[in-house]
Order: structure tokens, then C-alpha cells, then sequence
């Protein structure tokens, strides 16, 4: 799920930028993960270990409270609720890279994806959101062509296939909505060449930038064989770099981004080395801390 990791830290310094142009500095000293890449290895632990999602999500956002979450989850996490908010916001699409890695079925995978969005995303447009974007990292891989993704997400969910990345960036716009943006990240994807160039195709479209990048990224990581060997390590290496001791790091009363262990209870993610599930699925390689952001500011609509 490296794809997914780094797609979301190549996007996380363009999302409010309207970035497009695909030509961009992949990787800045700005660039940090979000919470796109903390729910995903939330939903990751809740597969491997059995757990409840609610509470596993409650549990990770106290760990990292500045991980960027919209203002709805906040509340919802910070209050321990258990009951959805019906959002049709793209989160819980984004969170899901992890689930067509433990399920050997699409059916089984599409259940899963239904069951993890609904925990906070009970809105259609939201868990089919998540089940496409979970049925194209399925399909990709296990061998599935580039026609046969893009005819599986237009005939199951109706996403269609009109228009090109190009034709798309000319006026697309922020938004956080799943229809207003996770059929735009599925053909960041469909129209690439490479790991590199979904996660370009995405930031690149001027919208949700992180959140697509790391759909985009998750997709294509598979499809095209995993990630190059130079961004696979310059994401570790991002971890290993910004891992030091975060009381050591020059004062600010607003950093733009801050190096934490992360400490989410049963897994002490401020240790180095993977427990041996999380490094099978893929996940994060040898490093095992992260940068995190400030919460997004934003209005508290139900898309969030």
C-alpha cells in the first residue's frame, strides 16, 4: 500500500493550491502524510488483528489529532460516537487500500468496503465510493486489464468514462465529495503510464489533491508492479528523515509539519521494524513514523 502512502504525501502540499500542471517537484520538505495514510493503516489493523473499526478509528485519532480529519470526523472520533453521520465525503474511500489485500473474492471484498465506510460514511454515494476504489486495487491486482478496471467501475457503479484527465483538469475544482472526485482519482489512474504519473494525473486535476493522489497511487501501485525503486525509498526515507525526536525539533508555535511517533495503543508505531502482517501487507517497508499536519479548516457540511 506504499501507492497509497505515497500518493497521499506527494499530495498533501497541493490541496488547497489548485495545482494544474503536472510538472511538480514530487516531494518537498513541506510534504507529510495525512489522514488518508493514518485510517488506512487504521483499517489495515482492524484486518489483521480483528478489531472493531469505530473504536480503532477512535484510538488513531487520538494518537494523531493533527492528522488533518474534516471537522465532522473530529467531532464524531473526539466524542467516541459510534453511529454514522451520513457523509458522502470521499474519506472513507480513501481509507480502504488495505482491504483487497486480505480478501482472495471481489464479493468479499465489496462486503468489506460497505461494512468500513459505513462505520462513519453510511451515505450511497460514499460506500460505492469505497467499493469501486477498493474493486480497482482487487482487479489490478490480480492481473486485471486497464478496459476490463474501467468497464468494472462504469457497469457496477456507473462512473463513466467520457472524459480524459485532460479534458478534466480544464475545470475541475475542489471537492470533497465522493462523486466529485473519486471517479476523477479512478481515471488519474485509468489515464497513466507509470506509479508516478497517476499520482501527477491527480494532483494535477486542481482538486482534493491528497485524497485523489492517494487513491490514484493505490491503484496503480499493483497494476504497474509496485512502486519505482527511487519513490518507494524516498517515501522510507521521508519516515527515517523526519523521525527524530520530535522535542528536538525547532520551536514554532505553527509548524507546518511535525515529526510524532505514532502511538495508537497496541501497536507502538514509534518502534522501528514492522510487525511481520503489517510489513505482508505491504505498508510501509522498515519505517514505522510518520508527519502529520494541522486539521483541515472547512465548514461542517455532510460531505466531509
Amino acid at each position: 500500500m506504499l501507492g497509497a502512502i505515497a500518493g497521499d504525501i506527494v499530495g498533501s502540499v497541493h490541496e488547497w493550491t489548485a495545482t494544474k500542471t503536472k510538472d511538480f517537484p514530487l516531494f518537498v520538505a513541506s510534504s507529510r502524510v495525512t489522514d488518508e495514510t493514518i485510517l488506512t493503516l487504521a483499517v489495515a489493523e482492524c484486518l489483521i488483528d480483528g478489531l472493531d473499526y469505530a473504536e480503532t478509528f477512535h484510538r488513531y485519532f487520538e494518537a494523531y489529532p493533527g492528522a488533518g480529519y474534516t471537522g465532522t470526523f473530529v467531532r464524531w472520533a473526539f466524542q467516541k460516537q459510534r453511529e454514522p453521520y451520513r457523509s458522502f465525503g470521499n474519506a472513507a474511500a480513501a481509507r480502504v487500500a488495505a482491504i483487497p489485500y486480505a480478501f482472495d473474492s471481489l464479493d468479499h471484498v465489496l462486503e468489506e468496503a460497505r461494512h468500513c465506510a459505513g462505520v462513519t460514511h453510511d451515505h450511497p454515494d460514499a460506500v460505492a465510493g469505497a467499493q469501486a476504489v477498493a474493486a480497482c486495487i482487487f482487479l489490478a491486482r490480480n492481473g486485471a486489464t486497464r478496459d476490463e478496471i474501467r468497464d468494472a467501475v462504469e457497469q457496477r457503479f456507473g462512473y463513466s468514462r467520457a472524459q480524459s484527465v485532460d479534458e478534466l483538469r480544464v475545470a475541475h475544482e475542489f471537492d470533497s465529495s465522493t462523486l466529485g472526485s473519486m471517479p476523477q482519482a479512478i481515471r488519474a489512474f485509468l489515464d497513466s503510464t507509470s506509479v508516478e504519473d497517476a499520482i501527477r494525473n491527480a494532483v494535477s486535476l486542481g482538486g482534493d489533491a491528497d485524497t485523489m493522489a492517494s487513491v490514484a497511487g493505490a491503484i496503480a501501485e499493483p497494476f504497474y508492479g509496485g512502486l519505482p525503486y527511487d519513490m518507494r525509498n524516498t517515501v522510507q526515507g521521508l519516515f527515517s528523515a523526519l523521525s527524530g525526536d520530535p522535542a528536538a525539533e525547532p520551536a514554532s508555535p505553527h509548524p507546518t509539519a511535525r515529526a510524532v511517533s505514532v502511538r495508537a495503543g497496541r501497536r507502538p508505531f514509534g518502534e522501528f521494524a514492522l510487525v511481520p502482517e503489517l510489513f505482508e501487507l505491504g505498508i510501509l517497508g522498515e519505517e514505522r513514523r510518520f508527519v502529520l499536519g494541522h486539521c483541515r479548516s472547512g465548514d461542517d457540511q455532510s460531505q466531509e
